[in-house]
């Protein structure tokens, strides 16, 4: 077994128990909220913390020198050269309320490349891998089956999903560019979650992304996946994806949604 698949079986694994813990802790009337961020509505649960902090410690267990990039705070160097990059809820307003829109997202790094990503949506009973050259893939009670991003879809028929910030300005910036986009698409989907959006959009069951805003733990694992089906994931003008701006789609489609999108200013709050 290469590195490379000794670091999925590990962080798929990990995003089992965690997703796991996470339905089975639960409290019954809602997590508390201990933390904000960018606004009041931007919140962090005693379960995000939770989980992370088991994520970090299986990993530690089997790989003490690895490095950590997590979301709630759990970063610290490493002398491996293999970093994790944890994001223990992706889409914790959905967990808040108890929808099933949310993910556990976890990816490995050599050398600062992503090689393996794993996210598990765990209330629809579904979780995504893949390694570096590998492919990805989808998997349920029904078995395992490879994905592929639809190709050359015509934007006019094009399901695009999308999020949105947390701070008012941003928000109402956001809104401005959704105007430019919606004429030209068939329509638009919020789930409330990059990591849920971006496997979607491997699976098939959606035809494009965009969004700012998106963090390296929003997109490290579900940026791979979407690779590995085949798709394109950038920012503007051949930029690195991140929170200026994260555009992901198939091929053909990638290129007429960033040709949309470009003259609409989306990088800027």
């Amino acid at each position: 077994m290469s590195l490379d698949e000794e670091l999925l079986e590990l962080a798929a694994a990990t995003v089992r128990e965690a997703g796991r813990m996470l339905i089975d802790e639960r409290p019954a009337d809602g997590p508390d909220v201990v933390q904000t961020k960018s606004s009041p509505t931007d919140v962090v649960t005693q379960m995000d913390r939770a989980a992370e902090q088991l994520i970090i410690e299986r990993i530690r267990a089997v790989r003490p020198d690895d490095g950590f990039l997590g979301e709630e705070g759990g970063t610290r160097a490493g002398g491996s050269g293999v970093r994790w990059v944890v994001d223990p809820i992706d889409g914790t307003v959905n967990y808040l309320y108890d929808l099933p829109d949310w993910a556990v997202s976890i990816a490995a790094e050599v050398d600062g490349e992503v090689v393996a990503g794993a996210i598990g949506i765990p209330r629809r009973g579904e979780s995504y891998t893949a390694v570096r050259g590998g492919g990805a893939f989808q998997h349920t009670a029904s078995g395992t089956r490879r994905l592929r991003v639809n190709e050359h879809v015509p934007l006019g028929r094009a399901l695009v999903s999308t999020g949105f910030g947390y701070a008012a300005g941003r928000r109402a910036r956001q809104a401005e560019v959704l105007t430019g986009v919606l004429p030209n698409i068939r329509d638009i989907r919020r789930g409330g979650s990059c990591c849920v959006d971006l496997c979607s959009l491997a699976a098939g069951r959606a035809d494009a992304y965009y969004e700012r805003g998106v963090q390296a733990w929003d997109i490290a694992a579900g940026g791979l996946i979407v690779q590995e089906a085949g798709g394109r994931v950038e920012g503007l003008h051949g930029t690195a994806p991140g929170p200026e701006l994260t555009i992901a789609a198939g091929p053909g489609t990638f290129e007429a949604l960033h040709d949309l999108l470009a003259p609409l200013d989306p990088a800027r709050d």
